[in-house]
């Protein structure tokens, strides 16, 4: 008796079970598959196989190890004696349900079968899961090494930091006993994959790096749940701390945009933001190098910072191409708090590169540089969310040390055992908790619904997450009598500005701390304000009384300043006190400006305003800028910008998956594939067939149209996919056939260029 298909099995499911199978294997769907074998055969790959290994955790690949590895197919019943007292019985019969789904297995009666290229799921090549040594515990793994002799150890230790696999004559079943291969491989400790090739069991190459175990003794999911009361907190707090995480990013990432625009950073000959430039932003701000790394990175990607030549040119090397803030940073910056959080969130979620990278040694002993090739990686998104989702399976509030979640994300991707060691783990969940997506090592409400949500509903949900977790904006501060200014949180935007104009910060966070100096104020009034706003500005927001020491610096600063007045002639100065003005033409500065008076008060030079009044302060003078109608004017920097003419990134590259609705136009051409190729043709010598599309084709077309008789059509459509189809012709007229198929009675339309061949089938 011939063993039943996949192809038979597939053809015998539903059609929402087929729609199952497409959506947890959507590589199956495109284009769409012709008939049951073809979608059986796509199915059977190695390719197809490998990716939907990926999504199968360590018990599924112990069911479908037992299935592909027994000599003949088993039944359920035996695989669940296979694996007893490894994983409960109710979770083998879920995975040989979820196998079963994903087309991985079928059953032929009562017994179950499992494709040729079933070792293509399996993240090893040996049987180490029905090995006789599978049900060791690690600590009799560690007894088995510390016998082992140093030869021995070293030839383990070779294998478990390099590729897992290794070849030796001495693996062939009768070698030398005493010699080291054949020594480990009667210990269990290496697996033969033929004569000259054999593989370190998983365990032991984790014991031997010190990295959490995939224990193969117990298939059950390691636990998330910590037992200390002391790893536990609420989701507010979590989310408080997260808020706070995300307000210093934000914060951090306009500070070294300010400062890219004030000094551009040099770029290096492979186009990359050199390790020195890192390193003087690091200074600056305060900041450790990894910190500046992923900042920089992320508005490198979202093209807030590009490579060009600035405008303004920087004082120094004028012409040098140079990496500057551009035209979209200033709309970022200008954008609320919220906004700015998700553009971010939104960004590293999707970002193919591995920013944690940045400063670290390259092969050659090379700190690595920002915005550099050697950081892409465009698997780095999804290992993101990989960790990220393995996370959020924890109880909210619970924090989870990084080899638990190292161990669970082993247990739920075993394909990945090579990939997810602790060092990556712990720098993403370091990166996610800068971003404000992890806090305490929980994952923040704003983290869930990144995470969660619907791409649909993505931006509502996060934006609601956001309101939670952020504090409400204040508008007002506390005036201590030491001149400095204490915000007790994030402040809005107006305030924001009147007070980052007035003071400067000396200390960020939850409650930041600004403080009034000499300088602070005249910037203030060398932006057009004047003395009486300042203290206007203090008495309206200051919920303490205002120090009088603060209203006597404000107008002794005030009273000096703007008393020279510097306009364009190319550029005029002019005062109303003649003493002052003589004062000025014999200072140093007017040599090296060539004032000329024109009056007693007023004199005039070839230089520019900016120069003008750079030379005048650095005399002791306090001079102030205005227009041509005698209007203060804004004095302040600007920074330097680069024209960025490229289109923005787009920052979800994700495949979107098959909707409902695709997959049900999908099942039903598989269906319609398959009646075509059941129905049996004509008996008759001589079918009336017609090839292409020319008259007879369009003859038989009408032919059937007028006897109510059914066609079968094959047909390409403009893709290049073939397919075939059995309709009650409706309608014929401008190069298109409109027909009904004869099963669903949906409407089909067939251009006739793209018909192959079409056959009048016998009445029903």
């Amino acid at each position: 008796m011939t063993p039943k298909s996949l192809a038979a099995e597939l053809a015998d499911r539903s059609d929402d079970e087929l729609a199952l199978l497409l959506a947890a294997r959507p590589d199956l769907a495109s284009p769409p598959p012709q008939g049951s074998g073809v979608l059986a055969q796509r199915a059977l790959s190695s390719a197809s196989i490998t990716l939907v290994g990926d999504t199968l955790d360590l018990l599924a690949v112990a069911v479908l190890d037992v299935v592909a590895t027994a000599d003949k197919p088993p039944t359920a019943a035996a695989v669940t004696k296979t694996l007893a007292g490894r994983a409960d019985a109710a979770d083998i019969a879920d995975r040989i349900t979820l196998l079963t789904q994903r087309a991985l297995l079928w059953t032929d009666g009562r017994r179950l079968v499992a494709p040729a290229h079933a070792p293509s799921a399996m993240p090893w090549q040996g049987r180490h899961i029905t090995a006789p040594t599978a049900s060791r515990t690690p600590e009799q793994w560690r007894t088995e090494l510390d016998q082992l002799s140093q030869q021995q150890t070293s030839l383990l230790t070779t294998l478990s930091q390099g590729p897992p696999l290794g070849r030796s004559r001495d693996a062939a079943p009768g070698a030398d006993s005493s010699l080291p291969v054949p020594t480990l491989l009667a210990k269990g400790l290496l697996a033969r994959i033929d004569d000259q090739t054999v593989e370190i069991t998983p365990v032991v190459r984790q014991i031997l790096r010190d990295e959490p175990l995939l224990r193969l003794d117990d298939l059950r999911p390691p636990s998330l749940t910590p037992t200390g009361t002391e790893s536990r907190f609420t989701l507010a707090d979590v989310d408080a701390a997260a808020g706070g995480e995300a307000l210093e990013l934000i914060r951090h990432a306009t500070l070294i945009l300010h400062l890219l625009g004030e000094t551009p950073a040099a770029v290096l000959r492979s186009g990359a933001m050199g390790i020195r430039e890192l390193r003087r932003l690091a200074k600056v701000t305060g900041l450790s190098l990894t910190r500046v790394g992923l900042i920089v990175e992320l508005l490198g990607y979202l093209r807030f910072v590009d490579a060009g030549y600035p405008d303004p040119a920087p004082t120094v090397g004028s012409d040098d191409f140079a990496w500057a803030p551009t035209h979209a940073a200033d709309g970022w910056l200008r954008q609320s708090t919220e906004r700015q959080w998700q553009v971010i969130l939104a960004t590293w979620l999707r970002m193919p590169r591995r920013a944690w990278l940045v400063g670290q040694p390259d092969r050659d002993g090379n700190a690595l540089p920002a915005l550099s090739t050697e950081v892409y990686d465009g698997q780095a998104a999804t290992l993101r969310m990989t960790i990220l989702t393995a996370l959020a399976d924890a109880v909210p509030g619970t924090s989870v040390s990084i080899d638990d979640l190292t161990a669970y994300l082993l247990w739920r991707h075993p394909r990945r055992l090579r990939q997810f060691t602790r060092a990556l783990i712990s720098e993403n969940i370091r990166e996610a908790t800068e971003l404000g997506l992890v806090a305490h090592n929980a994952l923040s409400s704003v983290g869930r619904a990144a995470l969660v949500a619907p791409p649909a509903e993505s931006d509502a949900a996060i934006s609601s997450a956001i309101d939670i977790s952020l504090p409400k904006p204040v508008d007002h501060f506390l005036t201590q009598a030491d001149l400095t200014l204490v915000v007790p949180g994030p402040m809005t935007h107006d305030l924001a500005d009147q007070v980052e104009l007035v003071a400067d910060l000396e200390s960020g966070g939850a409650a930041s701390v600004y403080r009034v100096t000499e300088a602070s104020v005249r910037r203030a009034l060398d932006a057009g304000r004047s003395g009486a706003e300042l203290v206007a500005m203090f008495t309206t927001h200051s919920s303490t009384p205002v120090p009088q020491a603060l209203t006597y610096l404000i107008d002794d600063v005030a009273r000096r300043h703007g008393s020279l007045r510097v306009g364009i002639a190319s550029a005029f100065v002019r005062c109303e006190d003649p003493a002052t003005m003589a004062e000025v033409l014999r200072s140093s500065a007017a040599e090296t400006l060539a004032l000329r008076a024109l009056a007693p008060t007023v004199a005039v030079s070839g230089a520019s305003v900016r120069d003008v009044i750079d030379e005048l302060r650095s005399a002791g003078f306090t001079p102030a800028g205005e227009d041509s109608s005698g209007a203060l004017v804004d004095l302040r920097p600007q920074g330097s910008r680069i024209r960025d003419t490229r289109a923005p990134r787009q920052v979800d590259p994700r495949r979107p998956a098959p909707t409902p609705a695709q997959l049900k136009q999908i099942v039903a051409r598989i269906r319609s594939a398959d009646r075509a190729s059941a129905t049996p043709r004509k008996t008759s010598s001589s079918p009336v067939r017609a090839s292409g599309s020319g008259e007879s084709a369009v003859a038989l077309i009408q032919l059937a149209l007028r006897t109510a008789r059914q066609l079968r059509i094959d047909y390409v459509d403009a893709h290049g996919s073939a397919s075939r189809h059995i309709v009650r012709p409706r309608l014929l007229g401008a190069g298109q056939l409109v027909a009904a198929d004869v099963a669903t009675d949906e409407e089909q339309h067939f251009s006739l260029h793209r018909v192959t061949s079409i056959e009048l089938l016998d009445e029903k």
